[in-house]
């Protein structure tokens, strides 16, 4: 039997012909998810007879540009693992940042945390399991990223909301009562050039925020002015052109001080967090 160390081999090569970001990763990746093992065992491993027609197709595939976690099923996101597929956005490192800003906060005994934005429901599940006596709503816009949502908070208690957060006036019975807003909004400017993964793969209404990329953004800082109650916090990411301006969101409202921006785990300018002024 060969090993799938060979395999491996001649599938990074293919992706890395096709402009894969991170070739060698992927193929490994791919493996694993096809072989059902543990990526770091791969060396270890013989391919059995199905594995080399099953493995071929998905390096092809992904030789397309198909995002690996469609391929795959899911996407790993901080401390969870949520399904994602055709029509919700992808999860991606850049936003772990954010969570582990949002998971360091010292929240009272029965928080309320509001994830603006949802998607697949990644930074509410991961919020839920950090902070497990907190009420988490989570709210979305788009029937394709709630379905999404509700099979990956299906063992949870969030609260899944089917509403735009550009609405003017929304959900006033949380007005002065959440403790943490967080978002991960549609803030691309329109235009942007992108990956193929993320043009081709990733809903537009979930990328684009606007010519500016700040359509979004500026009715989320509204609301959280809003609903926080004072000295709640709120954190927002942004597209890396826009973090002076996200900044200055917060301070048009006139209700946040500790106005920050910050930088992902690779240095680049990401979301702003800011408290309610008390």
């Amino acid at each position: 039997m060969t090993r799938l160390s060979q395999f491996i081999d001649a599938a990074a090569a293919a992706l890395a012909e096709a402009g894969v970001p991170a070739p060698r990763v992927d193929a490994e990746l791919l493996a694993a998810h096809v072989a059902g093992a543990e990526r770091g065992r791969l060396a270890l491993i013989d391919a059995d007879t199905d594995f080399p027609d099953r493995y071929d197709d998905l390096i092809a595939r992904r030789a397309q540009r198909i995002p690996l976690q469609h391929l795959i099923g899911s996407a790993p996101f901080g401390p969870v693992e949520v399904r994602v597929g055709p029509g919700v956005f992808t999860p991606r490192p850049e936003t772990e940042a954010l969570l582990e800003w949002a998971m360091a906060r010292s929240l009272p005994e029965r928080p309320v945390i509001v994830d603006l934005c949802t998607g697949s429901g990644a930074l509410a599940l991961a919020l839920t399991r950090h902070f497990p006596t907190a009420r988490v709503i989570a709210v979305d816009d788009s029937p394709t990223a709630l379905d999404y949502a509700r099979r990956n908070l299906a063992d949870t208690a969030v609260e899944l909301v089917a509403a735009d957060v550009t609405v003017a006036g929304l959900l006033p019975e949380l007005d002065g009562a959440v403790d943490l807003v967080v978002a991960n909004p549609p803030y691309i400017p329109d235009g942007a050039r992108l990956e193929p993964e993320v043009a081709d793969h990733d809903p537009a209404h979930a990328l684009f925020g606007g010519p500016d990329g700040m359509q979004v953004i500026d009715a989320i800082t509204v609301l959280a002015a809003r609903w926080l109650v004072d000295g709640g916090h709120c954190a927002i990411e942004h597209d890396d052109t826009t973090s002076r301006r996200t900044v200055e969101s917060f301070a048009r409202t006139k209700a946040f001080d500790d106005i920050t921006a910050r930088c992902d785990f690779a240095g680049r300018p990401r979301f702003v967090t800011a408290r309610r002024t008390t």
